[in-house]
């Protein structure tokens, strides 16, 4: 991509018309110098022959006269060549006439006659301009010159003259341009204004009010046209995004609902089956109620997940109290050790205890996730290493490291949607619910922190971010 390229649309439009003007400037100059240094030469032409039939009238008649450049326009250049020598040869001055150097003969003998005028460089005495005219005797050339210092002086001053006024122009067609041009795209910096709006609002969750608009869009401009066509857009994305609102709070609703109205019956099936499992029953019923006993446990655990889940999308405020964070890991690992006594915990605290500001049933819950997840989906004996610390700006780290098999790629990017498992056939022979992460992802996001995770073969890191 070239520099220019790079450039915003103001740069470029205005070094295209100084460009332009500067190319045009450039032609005019010498298309104008040509032309005068062609009228110059044809002038200066017309009075060297003109001096040429002068000083062939004032020739006197006897061969290889004398010959002096006196009564002649300052600068005029008289020689008479007698067979193929320079018999006499000199230059009119103010201050009398000036003879030509021998050195300088050569030159002179090489002019034609009746070949056209033509240039000669005379070294010290200059740049001439010669014609040849034949004298009054056989073998006599008589040679006049006229000095082009002039006609270069000329053509010199006015291509000067031309380059100073041109500069002259491209500098005030270049801060006028500038004011010309800035006013006439102002209405597309509106326009990109209003977009970078719309790109700072969060339109990936929640209800979204999108009032930005281009203001004065005129359609009969082409910049008008492109704000009157972004407000249509936003018109019909303001109308996506409410459709989508709305279908989300339905849908949340729903799910809190449903979740809400199974906790019931599902106690009840519990209570009734761990009732029954007291008597004596035939070993096939007493396993077949284990069973029952065992999948409505795990139904509530759903169903809880899913209830909690719709009330933080639901926006529901957290309870916002000091937290003791250093004892909840503690408590969290030991609680670990017990149900996975066949993994190596390591615990890594500070010394002084780390606090944060939040709902400590739901950082609890954020900790037992992740150790579960660490429990469930490595194998045994596999190192599981919990360390707590305190960040610069006051806040609190917490990283839970396994040396497990580590998460597919493609999985990597999804672990922490919904209902997201490592197995694709979405086995549930291991208590997995799919809910785990993003629950963590949920608490986590509730509270204004981050939480993020890097995986490899033999190492899986999750990283929990919370504000002080």
């Amino acid at each position: 991509m070239s520099p220019l390229r790079s450039r915003s649309l103001r740069t470029r439009l205005l070094a295209t018309v100084l460009l332009l003007l500067a190319v045009a400037a450039a032609v005019i100059t010498v298309v104008t110098a040509l032309m005068l240094r062609g009228f110059l030469y044809g002038k200066l032409d017309d009075d060297l022959r003109t001096e040429s039939r002068i000083q062939l009238l004032a020739l006197p008649g006897m061969p290889a006269p004398s010959i002096s450049a006196k009564d002649k326009p300052p600068g005029t250049l008289v020689a008479l060549v007698h067979n193929g020598q320079v018999v006499a040869a000199g230059v009119n001055s103010r201050d009398g006439d000036v003879i030509v150097p021998p050195e300088e003969f050569a030159d002179i003998v090489a002019v034609r006659v009746g070949a056209p005028p033509v240039t000669v460089d005379l070294g010290p005495l200059g740049v001439y301009r010669m014609n040849g005219a034949p004298g009054r005797f056989a073998g006599d050339v008589v040679v006049t010159g006229l000095p082009e210092r002039r006609l270069q002086e000329t053509v010199t001053r006015l291509v000067t003259t031309e380059l100073a006024v041109s500069a002259l122009v491209l500098v005030g067609a270049g801060v006028a341009g500038t004011i010309v041009v800035r006013r006439e795209l102002r209405p597309l910096e509106r326009v990109a204004a209003t977009a970078a709006g719309v790109t700072d609002l969060p339109l990936d969750r929640g209800e979204v009010s999108l009032v930005e608009r281009v203001p004065d869009a005129d359609p009969h401009t082409e910049v008008g046209q492109v704000g009157a066509a972004l407000n249509r857009m936003l018109d019909h994305v303001e109308g996506a995004l409410s459709a989508r609102h709305d279908s989300e709070t339905q849908l949340r609703q729903f799910i809190a609902d449903a979740s809400h109205e199974l906790r019931t019956p599902l106690a009840a099936i519990r209570g009734y089956t761990e009732l029954t499992l007291r008597g004596p029953l035939p070993p096939d019923a007493e396993y077949a109620l284990a069973r029952i006993a065992s999948q409505g446990e795990r139904m509530t655990t759903l169903v809880e997940d899913l209830l909690l889940l719709a009330r933080l999308d639901a926006g529901r405020p957290l309870e916002r109290k000091p937290v003791d964070l250093t004892r909840l890991v503690l408590d969290a690992v030991n609680d670990a050790r017990v149900a996975g006594p066949e993994h190596r915990w390591s615990l890594d605290l500070p010394e002084v205890p780390v606090a944060v500001t939040g709902d400590p049933s739901r950082l609890a819950q954020v900790l037992a996730n992740l150790l579960a997840n660490a429990r469930t989906h490595t194998p045994a004996g596999i190192p599981v290493t919990v360390t707590l610390s305190e960040t610069a700006s006051g806040g609190a780290r917490l990283t839970v490291v396994d040396e497990g098999p580590g998460i597919a790629a493609d999985l990597l990017p999804h672990v922490f949607e919904r209902f997201a498992r490592g197995s694709t056939s979405r086995s549930r022979d291991n208590g997995s619910t799919g809910l785990g992460l993003a629950i963590v992802d949920a608490v986590v996001t509730a509270h204004d922190g981050t939480v993020r995770v890097a995986s490899g073969p033999g190492r899986t890191t999750f990283t929990v971010d919370l504000p002080a």
